[in-house]
């Protein structure tokens, strides 16, 4: 039997995100460059860290958070601007492509920042990319017509029912 010819990858602690002075790790939050510079940044929770032994690439496995727009049923009205869905799908990414930190609140604590800063996201689905499905599938309401709430709009009278 021939002998495998991939090399061995290194497991990383953290990486340098270059061009900057942050340091990320396993378990944080990334924004990812998007090919296209006139879209936002992707956003990402990576997974780990590691070196590819044949070319001493540093790689990040990465799972994607998904924009409403970027899902299939697309952008709601109760969405909020800053939301994201925890996605089912991992990839491989370069190192290179990390932009910088953010943080990916759940939505309570999200709705308890006193400012949000431009690297805040929250979320509170997570997303099956393959079927379009959700986790959970229903979320609280607070109107009569049962939209849930969007924590970019204070609830003073809905737009659909015109309850307060």
């Amino acid at each position: 039997m021939a002998k495998s010819k991939a090399a061995a990858k290194k497991v990383l602690q953290s990486y340098s995100i270059k061009g900057t002075n942050k340091v990320v790790k396993a378990g944080d939050c990334v924004l990812m460059r998007a090919q296209d510079p006139e879209k936002p940044p992707y956003v990402a929770r990576i997974e780990s860290i590691e070196i590819d032994g044949k070319k001493k690439n540093v790689i990040v496995n990465v799972r994607w958070y998904y924009r409403p727009e970027e899902s299939i049923g697309g952008r709601r009205q109760f969405h909020g601007v800053k939301e994201l869905f925890l996605s089912d799908h991992y990839d491989i990414q370069s190192a290179d492509t990390i932009e910088g930190k953010c943080t990916v609140h759940s939505f309570k604590n999200y709705t308890k920042l006193e400012s949000v800063g431009s690297e805040d996201y929250f979320c509170r689905f997570e997303y099956k990319a393959a079927t379009g499905g959700f986790t959970p599938d229903r979320v609280a309401v607070y109107c009569k017509c049962e939209m849930p709430y969007n924590p970019d709009d204070l609830m003073v009278q809905c737009e659909t029912c015109k309850d307060w």
